[in-house]
């Protein structure tokens, strides 16, 4: 039954077998190396196998390549993969479907999909949630952000991302939050299948 639901997904997701990032795994993962260290999430296609083939379609083209963290709130979320060094907006694939109702909730050492207020606007951003984020959880109040991994190793690197020191406000952006020496990402690996 879940190879079924996998498969209506990809169908939905319009990326085809052929596309797949070792279609035959449903837990496939990924290293990102940062400037602060490495980090391996465990992705989870069983319960949300669209936001799993979005992400690794990014990470197949190299699009996560040297593209900053932006965004550290301590104790709340650090995001990045949506702009490079000098905060120009990398390109988007179209936005995906939420999947916030897979069970997987916003909890300590989790990846999720960023957004915007329209709940399917998910495109390329991500989060690790250094907190259990109940407010980011679907709920009777809406749809909530879609959790589709979690950290198997390089915790203490995850803190470490969370630990720069950030601006009020951001002169180039107005935005709040972004660190005054944005970590980068310099690339996401897909760690081989065992």
């Amino acid at each position: 039954m879940r190879y079924l639901v996998f498969a209506l997904a990809l169908l939905l997701s319009g990326v085809s077998a052929a596309q797949q990032i070792q279609p035959d795994n449903l837990f496939p993962k990924v290293k990102f190396i940062t400037t602060e260290g490495d980090i391996v999430v465990e992705l989870n296609r069983a319960k949300a196998p669209i936001t799993v083939e979005n992400f690794l379609t990014y990470v197949q083209a190299g699009s996560y390549n040297n593209t900053i963290f932006h965004r550290v709130i301590p104790g709340f979320v650090v995001q990045g993969g949506g702009y490079t060094e000098e905060f120009e907006a990398k390109t988007m694939f179209d936005p995906i479907f939420n999947e916030s109702g897979n069970g997987m909730l916003n909890n300590y050492g989790t990846i999720a999909m960023a957004r915007v207020s329209d709940p399917h606007s998910a495109t390329r951003q991500f989060y690790f949630n250094l907190n259990d984020n109940e407010s980011l959880n679907p709920s009777s109040k809406g749809w909530g952000y879609a959790v589709f991994g979690w950290v198997v190793s390089g915790e203490d690197v995850m803190e470490k991302l969370a630990s720069v020191e950030t601006e009020f406000y951001h002169e180039q952006t107005g935005w709040p939050n972004v660190p005054k020496q944005p970590p980068v990402l310099k690339k996401i690996e897909v760690v081989p299948q065992q």
